[in-house]
Protein backbone atom coordinates (compact mmCIF):
# COMPACT_ATOMS: atom_id res chain seq x y z
CA UNK A 1 0.00 0.00 0.00
CA UNK A 2 2.80 2.20 1.10
CA UNK A 3 4.62 1.79 -2.50
CA UNK A 4 1.33 2.40 -3.94
CA UNK A 5 0.92 5.76 -2.65
CA UNK A 6 4.27 6.94 -3.28
CA UNK A 7 3.45 5.79 -7.01
CA UNK A 8 0.14 7.73 -7.41
CA UNK A 9 2.11 10.66 -5.20
CA UNK A 10 4.94 10.41 -7.70
CA UNK A 11 2.72 10.32 -11.25
CA UNK A 12 0.85 13.74 -9.65
CA UNK A 13 4.19 15.03 -8.77
CA UNK A 14 5.33 14.29 -12.82
CA UNK A 15 2.28 15.88 -13.88
CA UNK A 16 2.68 19.12 -12.26
CA UNK A 17 6.10 19.64 -12.77
CA UNK A 18 5.21 18.58 -16.32
CA UNK A 19 1.99 21.28 -16.28
CA UNK A 20 4.33 23.83 -14.64
CA UNK A 21 7.13 23.49 -17.26
CA UNK A 22 4.67 23.18 -20.31
CA UNK A 23 2.60 26.39 -18.55
CA UNK A 24 6.03 28.37 -18.45
CA UNK A 25 7.39 27.20 -21.50
CA UNK A 26 4.44 28.71 -23.65
CA UNK A 27 4.50 31.58 -21.64
CA UNK A 28 7.93 32.70 -22.34
CA UNK A 29 7.17 31.56 -25.92
CA UNK A 30 4.21 34.28 -26.19
CA UNK A 31 6.49 37.14 -24.43
CA UNK A 32 9.87 35.87 -27.09
CA UNK A 33 7.80 35.51 -30.02
CA UNK A 34 6.81 39.11 -30.43
CA UNK A 35 10.07 40.52 -29.67
CA UNK A 36 11.76 38.62 -31.94
CA UNK A 37 9.79 38.84 -34.79
CA UNK A 38 10.04 42.59 -34.28
CA UNK A 39 13.79 42.15 -33.85
CA UNK A 40 13.76 40.46 -37.67
CA UNK A 41 11.48 42.63 -39.25
CA UNK A 42 13.46 45.37 -38.13
CA UNK A 43 16.64 44.22 -38.79
CA UNK A 44 15.28 43.23 -42.27
CA UNK A 45 14.27 46.92 -42.74
CA UNK A 46 17.37 48.09 -41.67
CA UNK A 47 19.48 46.25 -43.86
CA UNK A 48 17.39 46.86 -47.22
CA UNK A 49 17.60 50.35 -46.71
CA UNK A 50 21.42 50.43 -45.40
CA UNK A 51 21.92 48.52 -48.41
CA UNK A 52 20.50 50.72 -50.76
CA UNK A 53 23.65 52.96 -51.03
CA UNK A 54 26.12 50.44 -49.04
CA UNK A 55 27.80 49.57 -52.56
CA UNK A 56 28.55 52.85 -53.70
CA UNK A 57 29.79 53.89 -49.89
CA UNK A 58 31.87 50.43 -49.96
CA UNK A 59 33.61 51.44 -53.25
CA UNK A 60 34.59 54.63 -52.32
CA UNK A 61 35.33 53.59 -48.55
CA UNK A 62 37.12 50.37 -49.52
CA UNK A 63 34.86 48.94 -46.81
CA UNK A 64 31.36 47.99 -46.27
CA UNK A 65 30.37 50.35 -42.99
CA UNK A 66 27.36 49.32 -41.36
CA UNK A 67 24.57 52.22 -40.90
CA UNK A 68 26.39 54.79 -43.00
CA UNK A 69 23.96 53.60 -45.69
CA UNK A 70 20.92 54.22 -43.88
CA UNK A 71 22.38 57.57 -42.70
CA UNK A 72 23.62 58.75 -46.18
CA UNK A 73 20.09 58.38 -47.34
CA UNK A 74 18.46 60.45 -44.32
CA UNK A 75 20.80 63.28 -46.13
CA UNK A 76 19.84 62.61 -49.52
CA UNK A 77 15.84 62.82 -48.40
CA UNK A 78 16.64 65.98 -46.35
CA UNK A 79 18.34 67.84 -49.37
CA UNK A 80 15.71 66.18 -51.74
CA UNK A 81 13.31 67.80 -49.33
CA UNK A 82 15.54 71.69 -49.65
CA UNK A 83 15.63 71.32 -53.32
CA UNK A 84 11.65 70.66 -53.87
CA UNK A 85 10.56 73.24 -51.22
CA UNK A 86 11.83 76.31 -53.57
CA UNK A 87 10.94 77.59 -57.25
CA UNK A 88 14.66 77.16 -58.79
CA UNK A 89 14.55 73.16 -57.68
CA UNK A 90 10.86 72.53 -58.95
CA UNK A 91 11.75 73.89 -61.96
CA UNK A 92 14.56 71.50 -62.56
CA UNK A 93 12.63 68.33 -60.97
CA UNK A 94 9.42 69.19 -63.26
CA UNK A 95 11.87 69.15 -66.02
CA UNK A 96 13.52 66.20 -65.35
CA UNK A 97 10.14 64.69 -64.43
CA UNK A 98 8.81 66.00 -67.77
CA UNK A 99 12.04 63.80 -69.54
CA UNK A 100 11.26 60.61 -67.46
CA UNK A 101 7.92 60.16 -68.60
CA UNK A 102 8.36 60.91 -72.38
CA UNK A 103 11.28 57.46 -71.79
CA UNK A 104 9.21 53.58 -72.99
CA UNK A 105 8.62 51.59 -70.15
CA UNK A 106 10.45 53.52 -67.20
CA UNK A 107 8.07 57.22 -67.76
CA UNK A 108 4.90 54.38 -67.41
CA UNK A 109 6.34 53.03 -64.07
CA UNK A 110 7.20 56.13 -63.15
CA UNK A 111 4.08 57.52 -63.49
CA UNK A 112 2.00 54.65 -61.34
CA UNK A 113 4.38 54.96 -58.60
CA UNK A 114 4.02 58.57 -58.70
CA UNK A 115 0.09 58.36 -58.76
CA UNK A 116 0.57 56.11 -55.59
CA UNK A 117 2.48 58.52 -53.89
CA UNK A 118 0.41 61.50 -54.30
CA UNK A 119 -2.45 58.96 -53.19
CA UNK A 120 -1.01 58.24 -50.40
CA UNK A 121 -0.03 61.64 -49.37
CA UNK A 122 -3.70 63.69 -50.18
CA UNK A 123 -2.11 65.20 -52.74
CA UNK A 124 -4.28 67.46 -54.91
CA UNK A 125 -3.12 66.08 -58.26
CA UNK A 126 -4.19 62.50 -57.28
CA UNK A 127 -6.27 61.01 -59.55
CA UNK A 128 -8.68 59.50 -56.85
CA UNK A 129 -11.47 61.12 -56.60
CA UNK A 130 -13.92 59.73 -53.50
CA UNK A 131 -13.20 56.58 -50.96
CA UNK A 132 -15.64 53.85 -52.20
CA UNK A 133 -17.61 50.71 -50.97
CA UNK A 134 -18.64 48.02 -53.18
CA UNK A 135 -20.55 44.52 -52.32
CA UNK A 136 -17.84 42.08 -53.46
CA UNK A 137 -16.87 39.04 -53.22
CA UNK A 138 -20.62 38.26 -52.00
CA UNK A 139 -23.31 40.10 -50.43
CA UNK A 140 -22.83 41.74 -47.14
CA UNK A 141 -18.98 41.15 -48.02
CA UNK A 142 -17.82 44.64 -48.46
CA UNK A 143 -14.65 45.87 -50.76
CA UNK A 144 -12.94 49.06 -50.48
CA UNK A 145 -12.16 51.04 -54.17
CA UNK A 146 -11.18 54.72 -55.37
CA UNK A 147 -13.35 56.60 -57.55
CA UNK A 148 -11.65 57.30 -60.50
CA UNK A 149 -14.14 58.56 -63.01
CA UNK A 150 -17.72 57.63 -64.40
CA UNK A 151 -19.24 56.70 -67.52
CA UNK A 152 -22.67 55.90 -68.92
CA UNK A 153 -23.79 52.23 -70.56
CA UNK A 154 -25.64 51.78 -74.00
CA UNK A 155 -28.60 53.03 -72.75
CA UNK A 156 -27.67 55.84 -70.79
CA UNK A 157 -27.25 54.77 -67.22
CA UNK A 158 -24.84 55.99 -65.32
CA UNK A 159 -21.88 53.78 -64.52
CA UNK A 160 -19.10 54.79 -61.70
CA UNK A 161 -15.27 53.72 -62.70
CA UNK A 162 -13.86 52.28 -59.04
CA UNK A 163 -10.30 51.35 -59.01
CA UNK A 164 -10.10 48.23 -56.66
CA UNK A 165 -7.03 48.06 -55.07
CA UNK A 166 -5.02 44.65 -53.97
CA UNK A 167 -3.16 44.37 -50.72
CA UNK A 168 -0.85 45.42 -49.50
CA UNK A 169 0.57 46.51 -53.51
CA UNK A 170 -2.49 48.51 -54.46
CA UNK A 171 -0.60 49.14 -57.84
CA UNK A 172 -1.53 45.77 -58.76
CA UNK A 173 -5.14 46.05 -58.55
CA UNK A 174 -8.26 46.12 -60.80
CA UNK A 175 -10.73 48.64 -62.50
CA UNK A 176 -14.60 47.94 -62.15
CA UNK A 177 -17.61 49.85 -63.98
CA UNK A 178 -20.49 49.77 -61.17
CA UNK A 179 -24.30 51.42 -61.53
CA UNK A 180 -23.74 54.56 -59.83
CA UNK A 181 -27.08 52.77 -57.48
CA UNK A 182 -24.39 50.06 -56.15
CA UNK A 183 -22.05 52.34 -55.35
CA UNK A 184 -21.44 53.85 -51.43
CA UNK A 185 -19.72 57.04 -50.65
CA UNK A 186 -17.27 56.66 -47.53
CA UNK A 187 -16.25 59.35 -45.21
CA UNK A 188 -12.62 58.13 -45.32
CA UNK A 189 -9.89 60.16 -47.05
CA UNK A 190 -7.54 58.76 -49.88
CA UNK A 191 -4.79 58.64 -47.66
CA UNK A 192 -6.70 57.01 -44.86
CA UNK A 193 -7.74 54.60 -47.29
CA UNK A 194 -4.41 53.55 -48.55
CA UNK A 195 -3.23 53.24 -45.00
CA UNK A 196 -5.88 50.68 -44.53
CA UNK A 197 -4.91 48.79 -47.90
CA UNK A 198 -0.96 48.83 -47.91
CA UNK A 199 -0.99 47.86 -43.69
CA UNK A 200 -3.53 44.84 -44.83
CA UNK A 201 -6.58 46.19 -42.40
CA UNK A 202 -4.23 46.00 -39.48
CA UNK A 203 -4.23 50.33 -39.39
CA UNK A 204 -7.94 50.51 -39.74
CA UNK A 205 -10.63 53.50 -38.81
CA UNK A 206 -12.61 52.64 -35.51
CA UNK A 207 -15.91 53.48 -37.65
CA UNK A 208 -16.60 53.88 -41.28
CA UNK A 209 -20.03 55.82 -42.34
CA UNK A 210 -21.27 55.30 -45.93
CA UNK A 211 -23.90 56.97 -47.88
CA UNK A 212 -25.29 55.58 -51.07
CA UNK A 213 -24.50 57.19 -54.61
CA UNK A 214 -28.27 59.33 -55.84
Amino acid sequence: MADSHEDNYGRRLSRRIARHLRGTMVGGLLLLVPVIITYVVLKWLFDAIDGLLQPAIQEAFNRDVPGLGLLVLIVLLYVAGLVGGNFLGRRIIDLGRAMLLRIPIIGMVYSSAKQLIDALSGAESSSFRQVVMIEYPRKDAWTIGFLTGSTTDKDGNPLSIIYIPTAPTPNSGWVALIPDGDVFYTDLTVSTAMRLVLSGGIIAPSMITTSQAS
